[in-house]
């Protein structure tokens, strides 16, 4: 085995995993050297062919450069654990820097999670998010509907499949760090609603040292009640706790209401300057906040037994495509028609 050339093709399959979108080798050795490592685009056009061959990667059809496959994908998954110990982490501070969307234009990319459901049971996927979205449970009320041989955050719907696409928290600290506002992922967690209301976390996962996304790994275990929550107010979601300087507190909370505004609210809880939040303590100078998971939906369709793939995190997406609940159900009930 050779392992310089094992990490070697690990950071190219890393690096196409980071674009979003189809890349040829220039794009991608811009990429590399974040990786500790330093390859010239011929070198990887060589391994691009290479990935070709095995399969983990593809020519796209329709503009130039490479895509991966979900072959790919699952290798990449499977590489360097080690190395990828914090890979959750960086690749939120990667989404949020490298999003657009801004309140003031309504327009932009976002970070958009992915869930893959077979097309004949979308009726019944409707059936289990609709109360989720109507009790607040996901990250307001955004959600894009893709169909088969569409595209979703770089991700190729196959046939008999379709896609949802909801609005990932994380796209909170694009829009904070777009003001100026710095913003720390702590915690990815379950929290215990009642009434309503957040009363505790019963589970917590720092991000700074995970290979997967916290939320989307209690979700496969099993591990929520999002649907008894939507019903009765009474349950397990999943939530983040992250935390912004104090001093910007001000310039938060007016964030936060023009993601409100735009359909994409979804603090649960503010703390106060310095002092903990559901017994999470904060440092000087530091503030909590609380913000409600945007696979919370897909959550619903996990719990309810039906096939979903899912994957948080998944890229970027440009926010037109995102509709209120409501709306993306209305055009899903007249192309039935």
């Amino acid at each position: 085995m050779n392992v310089r050339n094992d990490k070697a093709r690990a950071a190219v399959l890393r690096a196409l995993s980071e674009l979003d979108g189809p890349a040829g080798a220039a794009r991608i050795a811009e990429r590399l050297p974040g990786m500790g490592i330093k390859l010239q685009p011929r070198t990887i056009r060589l391994y691009l062919t290479e990935l070709d061959r095995d399969g983990l990667t593809a020519l796209n059809s329709r503009r130039k450069g490479r895509v991966l496959t979900e072959l790919g994908r699952a290798e990449l998954e499977r590489s360097d654990v080690v190395a990828k110990v914090g890979f959750v982490r960086g690749r939120v501070d990667t989404l949020g820097y490298r999003m657009t969307f801004r309140c003031d234009a309504g327009a932009g990319t976002i970070i958009s999670n992915f869930a893959m459901v077979p097309s004949r049971d979308l009726s019944q996927v409707f059936a289990e998010i609709k109360p989720v979205y109507a009790r607040r449970l996901g990250l307001g009320d955004r959600l894009c509907l893709i169909r088969a041989n569409e595209m979703l955050a770089g991700h190729t719907i196959p046939g008999g499949y379709a896609a949802l696409g909801t609005v990932c928290s994380v796209t909170v600290n694009g829009v904070l760090m777009s003001e100026g506002i710095p913003v720390t992922s702590r915690y990815g967690g379950l929290i215990e609603m009642r009434q309503g209301r957040p009363v505790r976390f019963v589970e917590l996962m720092e991000y700074s040292g995970v290979t997967v996304d916290p939320l989307e790994t209690f979700i496969r275990a099993g591990m929520t009640d999002v649907r008894e929550s939507a019903r009765s107010g009474n349950g397990i979601i999943t939530a983040s706790f992250r935390e912004i300087p104090s001093v910007a507190l001000d310039d938060a909370r007016r964030v936060f209401d023009q993601l409100q505004r735009a359909g994409m609210g979804g603090i649960l809880m503010i703390g106060r300057p310095g002092q903990p939040l559901l017994d999470i303590p904060v440092a000087e100078g530091r503030t909590g906040f609380i913000v409600v998971g945007g696979l919370n939906p897909v959550a619903a369709v996990v719990e309810a037994g039906m096939s979903c793939e899912l994957k948080s995190l998944s890229g970027l997406e440009e926010f037109s495509r995102f509709s209120g609940f409501d709306e993306t159900f209305r055009r899903y009930m007249d192309a039935l028609r």
